[in-house]
């Protein structure tokens, strides 16, 4: 989850969205997105704030005091992607944050994170079977190998901003690494 760690460590900087959404049923949506300012004692009308802005911004203003059992999965997932960031830590872990989403709130979510990135300088790990959302959001891939995972190849995205999903560079891209994987390179 992605609750910060009090202290220096490495776990303290780094904010984990999981695949599902962990949203906690008895805390409205509001109050899911604010966890973590709650945890770290920031105040709680400043994330609120903060929260209410980026509801609006993904279509969640009229949901706010709803709870996770009245929500879609997709609102769900955007819930839990606000408050990852909400966090405020300078690694954000995101592992399949897009995939239960319409292909419309995932295009403009992949927009957001774009601006969250450029904007911010915080580093994003994201996990992604999507090739090509990989290569819209990236700067680089790394294709793992089946269990046990280990790096099989890095490949970097020295393709210019802003990509675009269909683009033509982005397909070739994408029909490189798709060769790779069917040539069982993540399996060597």
């Amino acid at each position: 989850m992605e609750i910060g760690l009090s202290g220096e460590g490495t776990l303290s900087r780094a904010a984990y969205m999981p695949q599902s959404d962990t949203l906690l049923p008895w805390r409205t949506a509001l109050e899911n997105a604010v966890l973590a300012a709650e945890v770290d004692r920031r105040p709680l009308d400043e994330a609120r704030a903060e929260a209410r802005a980026l509801f609006g911004r993904f279509g969640l203003g009229r949901f706010e005091r709803l709870y996770p059992s009245q929500l879609s999965g997709g609102m769900r997932q955007r819930i839990a992607l606000i408050r990852t960031f909400l966090a405020h830590r300078e690694l954000l872990l995101l592992d399949e944050p897009l995939g239960s989403l319409d292909a419309l709130s995932r295009i403009a979510t992949q927009a957001w994170l774009l601006s969250v990135w450029e904007g911010s300088g915080k580093t994003v790990l994201l996990v992604t079977h999507d090739v090509e959302e990989g290569i819209v959001l990236s700067d680089r891939i790394v294709l793992l190998s089946p269990r046990p995972a280990r790096v099989a190849r890095m490949i970097r995205v020295d393709l210019p901003r802003l990509r675009r999903r269909g683009g033509e560079d982005v397909t070739q891209l994408k029909g490189e690494i798709l060769d790779l994987l069917a040539a069982g390179v993540a399996d060597a």
